[in-house]
């Protein structure tokens, strides 16, 4: 990891767009990021693990990349990665939010524990993150945010308590973030994807993986959204791999 500059003014200033991402060394995530690399933003990449992230985003000149330690499980990581963001870049323009688990627990015997940290990685976590950048993306004139949420956020198709619950309370975020700072330009975008072929779908047995979206379009949906004028704004984006009765 590149030791960022003390403070925006010293540091290398991005003419780019800059993107914090989270969740950037797999799935989702780590699509997105390359993406946007190759369309030219400048990256801050939040993970737990710096040496995970992969040669092609870590070798990218450190005008257009920084690394930089965020565990969606310590709320004491939001606030200084986006110190680190700022110094190196000097600006913050979108804060794309990928990280989560999952929480497969039926309801009749998931603990409070289980239901706990689920919570707190898919919910608290990117509402903290997201009150940390809120200045900047208010700063930014277009700021923008993209939730990470699910079809599990829309509607219920299984018992797993915890996960739906977790995902449903991330488009209660969304929809507040987006009437709270619409007038700043921040523009706020949910994004519910079904099956995506991903690490953390590969127990399914439901859908086979040749039939579930691969991150890459769901990386090129997102990048879509972000680059939206502010006079274009997607609330909810719901990207299905197959047919449903109710969406």
């Amino acid at each position: 990891m590149s030791a960022p500059a003390a403070d925006g003014a010293a540091g290398l200033r991005s003419e780019a767009r800059v993107a914090m991402v989270t969740g950037a060394t797999r799935g989702i995530g780590l699509a997105a990021a390359r993406l946007l690399a190759a369309r030219g933003w400048a990256l801050s990449l939040g993970v737990r693990d710096v040496d995970r992230v992969p040669p092609d985003l870590r070798d990218l000149d450190d005008r257009r990349i920084l690394t930089d330690h965020y565990d969606a499980d310590d709320l004491a990581t939001p606030a200084s990665w986006r110190a680190a963001t700022r110094a190196r870049f000097g600006r913050i323009d979108a804060l794309v939010h990928c990280a989560g688990i999952s929480g497969d627990d039926p309801f009749d015997t998931v603990d409070a524990s289980a239901l706990e940290r689920v919570w707190r990685i898919n919910t608290l976590a990117p509402t903290v993150l997201a009150q940390t950048v809120l200045p900047d993306l208010r700063r930014s004139g277009s700021g923008r945010i993209l939730l990470t949420a699910s079809m599990s956020g829309r509607r219920v198709r299984n018992d797993h308590i915890a996960y739906t619950e977790s995902k449903f309370a991330v488009m209660g975020l969304a929809h507040t973030l987006r009437r709270e700072a619409w007038d700043d330009g921040v523009r706020v975008c949910a994004l519910c994807p079904s099956f995506v072929r991903t690490d953390m779908t590969s127990g399914v047995t439901k859908v086979d993986p040749s039939e579930m979206t691969p991150p890459e379009t769901i990386a090129e949906l997102i990048a879509t959204v972000i680059e939206l004028p502010n006079t274009a704004s997607i609330a909810e984006l719901a990207v299905n791999c197959r047919l449903e009765d109710t969406v």
